[in-house]
């Protein structure tokens, strides 16, 4: 990233052993107002699979500027038809300093605060497939070199535990996963971690 971004992003993904596509796709983007970051994967395995986690980061990229439950309900109407998704999204708020994530199926985030402080947030539980459904939206505070780690089903509960989470070096962290974690069987494996600078 730029070095006048106020967010620091890294990113590791990988297919799970033996697949040529990766079923999980992601979306980061940050303007001078906001930041979003999103993550799904397609039910199932394959290209169909593919092809609904993409369309979904489609939708998030022309609708930018909503609030994070009308993104998430646009979602589930365009995967009528289609292979189911799991998601998460989360938008930042520079000029409010709030965040605001939303998530169903396991697709998780984790804060941690300056204070070294981990939150996991609890998704909804289903995926998206175009039946109408409420939102859970956690909304909190942003504070200064703030991590967000955002990962899909590749990434174990054990995994998170690790301290070089606690680290506020996004890339380290990566680069680390990457080495201790990074050849993953079962499952195809995104970790996007993320961190907040309160000024440029």
């Amino acid at each position: 990233m730029a070095e006048e971004n106020r967010m620091d992003v890294s990113i590791f993904q990988k297919p799970k052993k033996g697949n040529y596509y990766c079923e999980d796709s992601y979306f980061i983007q940050e303007t001078e107002n906001d930041f979003i970051c999103a993550l799904a994967d397609g039910l199932g395995s394959g290209e169909f699979a593919k092809e609904s986690s993409q369309v979904v980061m489609d939708i998030i990229e022309e609708n930018i500027d909503a609030t994070v439950e009308h993104i998430m309900t646009k979602c589930n109407k365009v995967l009528i038809g289609k292979r189911g998704v799991v998601l998460g999204v989360l938008k930042i708020d520079f000029s409010l300093e709030r965040y605001s994530f939303s998530s169903i199926g396991n697709i998780g985030v984790m804060t941690i605060s300056e204070k070294y402080e981990k939150k996991r947030n609890i998704p909804n539980a289903g995926y998206l497939g175009g039946l109408s459904r409420p939102f859970k939206v956690l909304r909190d505070k942003l504070v200064d070199d703030m991590v967000f780690i955002m990962f899909s089903d590749g990434v174990s509960s054990k995994a998170l535990s690790e301290k070089y989470f606690l680290g506020n070096d996004v890339h380290q962290i990566t680069d680390t996963f990457s080495a201790i974690h990074g050849s993953n069987e079962h499952d195809d494996t995104t970790l996007i971690a993320m961190k907040y600078r309160a000024s440029k």
